[in-house]
């Protein structure tokens, strides 16, 4: 079994804040593989479904970023699942914006929802760090991450959480790295096309 958490905060009022782009990818991997409706547990909402045979549990805590370890422990401890074999997914300063990067263990990196989670399972999970940038001015981080995304952010936001969904059984399988591949790909900007060498007769077909 595979607890997925996607890290927010609850309420119409932060729905599409930077610092909710682990709900929203949450989301999209539950609406995507036709995981079961959410319902109230462990502190959180709660969804569940299989890909390639395994169990998925998809947990988005509802008691605000800082407390988050404390519905992410309840799950883990009530499903018996180790840490091991926890997935989250939450923003990151440190990567630009559409960047995505998949690291088991390491520092919060300041962020307060993976500092709980730390605070009570410890750091050995995998962490799916989805980028939207920074600042620039650390005295500006807070307003950043509870602050909307752009209108312009759309251009690359839609397609990262649905690249996420689409090839989260890569991740689900345990294959870090092909799923940072298949990401990265779907992402990418069109290349322009090529100009034809001068001297080149066109033809039909």
């Amino acid at each position: 079994m595979l607890l997925v958490v996607g890290l927010g905060n609850p309420g119409s009022e932060y729905a599409r804040n930077r610092h909710n782009i682990g709900f929203m990818a949450a989301d999209a991997i539950v609406r995507r593989h036709s995981f079961s409706a959410w319902k109230s547990k462990f502190q959180g909402e709660m969804a569940d479904g299989s890909i390639g045979g395994e169990k998925i549990v998809v947990l988005k805590p509802l008691t605000f970023m800082n407390l988050s370890g404390q519905s992410v422990a309840a799950a883990a401890r009530f499903l018996k699942v180790p840490v091991a074999d926890i997935v989250v997914l939450h923003d990151e300063l440190d990567l630009a914006p559409g960047r995505i990067k998949v690291k088991r263990g390491g520092g919060s990196g300041g962020h307060n929802g993976i500092k709980s989670i730390d605070s009570h399972l410890g750091p050995e999970y995998r962490r799916v760090r989805l980028g939207i940038g920074h600042p620039g001015d650390k005295d500006r981080v807070t307003g950043w991450v509870l602050h909307d995304f752009a209108k312009a952010d759309q251009v690359w936001l839609d397609p990262l959480i649905d690249a996420v969904a689409d090839s989260f059984p890569v991740l689900a399988a345990g294959d870090d790295a092909a799923f940072m591949t298949k990401v990265a790909a779907a992402t990418a900007p069109p290349k322009p096309p090529k100009d034809k060498p001068a001297g080149e007769a066109k033809t039909p077909g």
